[in-house]
């Protein structure tokens, strides 16, 4: 399987020890691409207490197939929803199979595959879904969170106060994610290209120990990982807050299969429900919602109210106004995705890519 697919159509440099790295990354993520436990499931509890939630909305007894769930380690409310199995809650005769991936390119492979019915993933990496050469039928059905400063570039350079500083140097990232794309817009912006470094494709979990070893000089990633590389003397060199502020913003989007969609309507009505009713409680900052993200992310609820701080969390009613915009977002994302051969073609018009109906639904209380 394939590690992930390469932004760019110029041939990345570096040495052999970069390349071993990277080979050792791309056999590990297998692993990536089926379900790994996290804390919490090792130790046989299923939720932030080892209890199920109760169904906070109506509860959906038409459903008695399988959902086939991607879910990625991000501070969110899709942790909410999983930790607290709500969508177990309000679809009781539906079976909900929990899959955890490492970056947007293990979830494409996985739609690809046919493998998955709904997932979050980046919106870099959803652009790409939709435009040639996957064409995947998939479509956006809700914002998990917009990314600000959760996603940054950070150094362990004393030297290094820009991103033009890191001409030259070796910068990690998950290659086709939104950290990846984030990094290619500030180096555009700062009027360099990804042959003026060298880039090492990396997922998350992978690159601490490179840090560590002094195999790269920067890392373009996201909370947890984020945070661990600031406790380990990581300096911020720019983040996605910034390139959103330069015309690229970035997403955490929730994707699902079209065919999916379409056979059930009553199901992404159900699942938007419940996704908004977890973005409340974080937006309230309840404490139990915080411990449930911190049960799957293995983390302190101190650290995850302070990765929470990284991202902007939207209601149903909130979305409705920023999926107007959205596919204005793509066509620009493109655009961008096809100057760097991430992409074969753009196309006129997004609004196919995405759907509405359950967000109005979720909207109206």
């Amino acid at each position: 399987m394939p590690f992930a697919r390469k932004i760019s159509k110029k041939t990345t440099k570096g040495t052999k020890l970069f390349a071993i790295v990277a080979a050792g990354a791309a056999l590990l993520s297998v692993a990536g691409c089926g379900q790994i436990q996290t804390a919490d499931q090792v130790a046989g509890k299923s939720g932030a207490d080892g209890a199920s939630g109760s169904c906070p909305t109506s509860v959906n007894n038409d459903f008695t197939g399988t959902i086939r769930a991607g879910w990625q380690a991000i501070p969110n409310a899709d942790l909410v929803v999983k930790d607290q199995k709500l969508l177990e809650a309000c679809l009781p005769k539906a079976k909900v199979q929990w899959s955890q991936f490492n970056s947007g390119a293990d979830v494409l492979q996985a739609f690809g595959a046919k493998s998955l019915d709904i997932s979050l993933l980046g919106s870099s990496p959803s652009v790409k879904a939709v435009n040639a050469p996957l064409n995947l039928p998939v479509q956006v059905v809700w914002i998990h969170d917009v990314i600000g400063e959760a996603e940054s570039l950070v150094t362990w350079h004393d030297g290094v106060s820009s991103i033009k500083d890191l001409k030259g140097k070796t910068i990690a990232v998950p290659f086709g994610s939104t950290s990846h794309f984030s990094l290619l817009s500030a180096l555009s912006d700062a009027g360099l290209s990804d042959a003026d470094v060298k880039l090492v494709n990396l997922d998350p979990d992978k690159i601490p120990a490179a840090w560590q070893r002094k195999e790269i000089d920067a890392a373009w990633v996201w909370d947890p990982v984020l945070g661990e590389l600031k406790n380990q003397g990581g300096k911020t060199v720019t983040s996605s807050a910034q390139t959103a502020k330069t015309g690229a913003p970035t997403f955490d989007l929730g994707v699902a299969d079209s065919a999916f969609i379409k056979a059930n309507p009553g199901v992404l009505k159900t699942w938007t429900a419940v996704e908004d009713h977890a973005v409340a409680k974080l937006k309230a900052k309840d404490s139990k919602a915080i411990d449930s993200i911190a049960a799957q992310l293995n983390e302190k609820p101190a650290q995850v109210t302070a990765l929470l701080e990284g991202y902007e969390y939207q209601s149903a009613a909130e979305q409705e106004q920023s999926f107007a915009k959205l596919p204005g977002v793509f066509s620009k994302t493109a655009e961008f995705l096809k100057s760097q051969g991430g992409i074969e073609a753009t196309q006129s018009s997004y609004d196919s890519a995405f759907y509405t109906d359950a967000i109005r639904k979720a909207a109206v209380k």
